[in-house]
């Protein structure tokens, strides 16, 4: 007798056709209970990432690509540099903010504020350092390199580096910087905060006449990075605990 029609007319044989039907699922059959029961892989998570990409100016009409472990998209910037994506990814995501002559790198280690600004791009030419390599070595291997994904990944390296690039630059500008927090900081061109600490840095020298860093600030935290390299170990990629032993600033 079907299986099936046994389940409706022998209300008695219920547990042999739930064993039945059970059997079949485990044999490759259609009946499962939800795709990761069928043996299916658990969808990429949506992450919603925004910011602001701004050089003092704002970046207006830039294109925002987001490239991440697993997932990439991209958007537009508005006139005021704000830009926001939703989209399937894993993070953690390096941010390419390009408009005309300039193009700058950051960093999202996970969904929310991560903007994209000459310090942003310091911050990752300070992590490439201290990995040994150089920021386009880091972009270029970041897709298949697991212990770039994981310091890229981890909160607290992410943070020592924004500290350092701080650090760095306001001893060698003389100059005190508002938003030190410049990667998650939400702003908006034209206010105090991380826009007028960006118009500052271009006053000093810092940030060339294309809103790029000047190479002087380069090679600052090219060495800085240098001198407090990162070691591989096995941290997790979640955002918290430590991968290195020499995440200080210059």
């Amino acid at each position: 007798m079907n299986t099936h029609y046994a389940c409706f007319v022998r209300p008695a044989r219920a547990a042999i056709c739930v064993a039945s039907l059970a059997t079949l699922a485990a044999c490759g059959g259609s009946v499962c209970i939800g795709l990761n029961g069928c043996g299916g892989a658990s969808a990429t998570p949506t992450i919603a990432i925004s910011g602001t990409a701004a050089t003092g100016s704002a970046l207006a009409s830039a294109t925002v690509s987001f490239s991440c472990v697993q997932g990439s998209g991209s958007t537009l910037s508005d006139g005021g540099g704000r830009y926001s994506i939703s989209f399937n990814a894993t993070p953690p995501c390096i941010l390419t903010a390009v408009s005309g002559g300039t193009s700058l790198h950051s960093l999202a280690f996970a969904g929310g504020t991560f903007n994209t600004t000459p310090e942003t791009e310091l911050m990752l030419v300070y992590i490439a350092s201290q990995l040994g390599t150089s920021e386009s070595g880091l972009i270029a291997g970041f897709p298949t390199n697991s212990q770039y994904q994981q310091v890229l990944a981890n909160q607290a390296d992410v943070q020592a580096a924004q500290s350092a690039v701080v650090t760095n630059l306001q001893q060698r500008y003389s100059l005190t910087l508002a938003a030190p927090a410049f990667l998650t900081t939400s702003f908006t061109v034209g206010q105090a905060g991380v826009d007028s600490d960006l118009a500052a840095l271009a006053a000093a020298g810092a940030i060339d006449a294309n809103g790029m860093p000047d190479q002087t600030a380069v090679a600052l935290l090219s060495a800085a990075g240098l001198a407090h390299p990162l070691t591989a170990t096995s941290a997790p990629s979640s955002g918290t605990g430590t991968t290195g032993s020499g995440s200080g600033t210059m």
